[in-house]
């Protein structure tokens, strides 16, 4: 995105997080005066810790109860998202525009059915070669959609079945790489004039044992007791959030003949992967900083820091060097750590931010300054746990 032919800006926002659903219930919550204190589910995952979905009526964005039945969590959450956005940009479900909107969506690998795999485990015990059991009772107990909710782009092929999305469609996987490389691309296509819409975000469910213990056999999870993402104890690690983040990516043109309001525009997204030492990450983020030619001056810096502390300290001494005078917010805080989603959540709760002329209130534990101004400028930044660092730099509209 180094040369921009077409201004990208942002029209529409779909977010849900265990703070709620939409624009107004995550700025009146992060943008307050005082910090709100974060949604947790302590005991049912214990020891670890994760920001739970709200209850969500599924309905208002997925009508049709064959379609509901037919996905998980994961894919609700994120078509749920998805017609967010697209209302937020679309309220009249204008069919020209939606044939028009390409798609590119951050996905994992689907879900599992716990109940099976518990049974898997305890029959494969008491045999010699478990093998062809397993087989049989994979054939015999899971349902048949279930071998096709395991398929990471079936996420894309529901939003475009129930939003009528039909234009190109795109996924990508890898965490939080994921996210960053499919708003990169987005924004990239918009801006060098290869379509005018794309819908572009991705979901992740955390409330999953299998995953919660993958990621804690990784060494990656905070657990027991919650700590601001800044102020966690060595060796520190990530709260999983329950998040869904869609955006609606648009050319100025496009939004303007569509009289449609932009929140932000986006002017600068990047991202990388290497060696995860100290300076070699330290000098990417720094490079992609520098190139993106953002100033501190007015600037809200939105961390996707994940908590785990040599990363984090990582990012934020090359933020405090780089951005002294900017207001630097952990978002997940509130929201938890969301892989796929991560990075849009960000960058929509920034853009919400700018559109809004409001700084995200700091955290409690005195790592985030109170600030006395009105940002013009956002950063977003997201350091992935094990790999891929990406930015986003957008501006307010006025």
């Amino acid at each position: 995105m180094a040369v921009t032919q077409h201004e990208v800006v942002i029209t529409g926002i779909g977010l849900v997080s265990s703070l709620g659903e939409g624009v107004e219930d995550h700025l009146r919550q992060l943008a307050g005066e005082v910090p709100a204190q974060p949604v947790l589910e302590a005991e049912r995952f214990a020891p670890a810790l994760v920001h739970p979905l709200p209850a969500i009526d599924w309905s208002q964005q997925i009508e049709r109860k064959g379609d509901l039945r037919q996905m998980d969590t994961w894919q609700r959450l994120g078509v749920y998202a998805a017609g967010l956005a697209l209302a937020d940009s679309d309220p009249e479900r204008t069919e020209s525009f939606r044939n028009a909107v390409d798609m590119i969506v951050a996905a994992g690998g689907g879900e599992r059915d716990e109940a099976v795999d518990a049974l898997v485990m305890q029959r494969a015990r008491s045999v010699e070669e478990p093998r062809p059991l397993i087989n049989e009772l994979l054939m015999s107990e899971l349902r048949p959609t279930l071998f096709l909710a395991q398929l990471s782009n079936l996420m894309a092929g529901n939003i475009s079945i129930v939003h009528k999305v039909t234009n190109s469609s795109r996924t990508f996987m890898g965490e939080e790489s994921a996210g960053i490389s499919a708003l990169q691309v987005a924004a990239a296509r918009i801006a060098g004039g290869q379509g005018t819409a794309c819908l572009v975000g991705g979901a992740f469910s955390a409330q999953r044992k299998d995953i919660l213990v993958n990621y804690q056999l990784g060494g990656y999870l905070q657990t027991d007791q919650w700590q601001p993402v800044f102020s966690r104890s060595a060796p520190g690690g990530f709260v999983p959030g329950s998040v869904a983040a869609f955006l609606v990516l648009e050319s100025a043109e496009s939004a303007a003949a569509r009289n449609a309001t932009a929140y932000a525009k986006i002017s600068f997204v990047a991202g990388d992967r290497g060696p995860r030492d100290e300076a070699a990450t330290a000098a990417r983020l720094d490079r992609m900083i520098r190139q993106s030619g953002i100033e501190d001056r007015d600037l809200m810096v939105l961390s996707g820091a994940t908590g785990i502390s040599q990363l984090t300290d990582t990012e934020r001494t090359v933020l405090h060097k780089r951005l002294p005078h900017a207001a630097v917010r952990a978002y997940g805080n509130m929201l938890g750590h969301g892989m796929e989603a991560h990075f849009g959540a960000g960058v929509a709760l920034a853009a919400a931010a700018l559109s809004r002329g409001l700084a995200l209130a700091p955290a409690a534990g005195g790592e985030e300054r109170i600030v006395d101004f009105a940002p013009r400028r956002a950063m977003v930044t997201t350091v992935g746990h094990v790999r891929g660092e990406g930015i986003c730099t957008l501006e307010s509209m006025g």
